[in-house]
């Protein structure tokens, strides 16, 4: 269980001191932090609970959130003078955060699979070099916002990592493994979350500034396996098959395919099948 005021007291000097709200069990931290946002919580509001009933990831798939397991935060931010049009920053600039919060907490390497999946593509502690090529989910980013005249009004980071998670179900689209099972050793909650909040807070700060807005693209790439010369299936509205060819300028991820060059700006991507 976290040390809340400990917690508190290592977060001092933050945006996010004095703002944690810690549920023992709840729905979704996201859905918590979305109706507090509506109500008018202040920017860098932490919502996080020991245990989610209705966890959720991204297209409305269902996070497993057993008691605690994992990680399971959602952090309010209200960005100042940020337009509509660089919102799909955010969700690379918190994989950023994420990465170099497990880096810091486990000194494990995440390989980020655009847009929102924080993957663990490293031989699995006591298997030979090419185990897992494609990579082990660990953990994955959700983002909600509300947008007013062309800027955010407010946005919601949900983040969920396997922490301490032993067995997963095994008809996952993408295997899934926890920080335990990768480090073979146990994992601090707490730690991780005081890192991913400093961290977070790093990424996020300089969104307004288009200079290092314009940085993070190839920042990403720099975190990322997935970005150039990989054969991958796309999932959603712009369904395709063909070779990654990096982000643009945007952060949306350029797929090389048999008619050219497709920009795709929402959905997610998988290992293109091989017969």
């Amino acid at each position: 269980m976290y040390d809340l005021a400990a917690l508190d007291a290592a977060l001092s000097g933050t945006i996010f001191a004095g703002k944690l709200h810690f549920s023992p069990v709840t729905g979704s931290t996201n859905s918590d932090a979305l109706s507090a946002a509506r109500a008018g919580a202040a920017h860098g509001s932490v919502y996080f609970a020991d245990e989610q009933l209705a966890g959720r990831g991204r297209g409305n798939h269902r996070w497993q959130s057993a008691a605690g397991q994992g990680l399971y935060v959602s952090i309010l931010l209200r960005p100042t003078a940020l337009s509509s049009r660089h919102l799909h920053l955010l969700p690379l600039a918190a994989g950023l955060a994420a990465a170099r919060a497990v880096f810091v907490a486990s000194g494990l390497a995440i390989d980020l699979r655009w847009p929102n999946d924080l993957l663990i593509s490293t031989p699995l502690l006591g298997t030979t070099a090419g185990s897992g090529s494609s990579g082990r989910k660990t953990g994955g980013i959700l983002v909600e916002s509300k947008t007013e005249h062309d800027l955010v009004a407010f946005a919601v980071v949900g983040i969920g990592v396997n922490v301490h998670q032993r067995s997963f179900d095994p008809d996952l689209a993408t295997p899934a493994t926890s920080l335990a099972i990768e480090t073979g050793r146990t994992m601090s909650r707490q730690e991780l979350l005081i890192a991913l909040l400093k961290s977070l807070q790093h990424e996020t700060s300089g969104l307004h500034d288009p200079a290092l807005t314009a940085m993070i693209p190839a920042r990403v790439a720099e975190t990322s396996t997935w970005l150039w010369n990989r054969e991958v299936e796309v999932h959603g509205p712009q369904a395709c098959v063909g070779v990654t060819a990096g982000l643009d300028e945007h952060g949306f991820l350029r797929v090389q395919t048999s008619n050219g060059i497709v920009t795709v700006q929402t959905g997610g991507i998988r290992a293109a099948k091989t017969d």
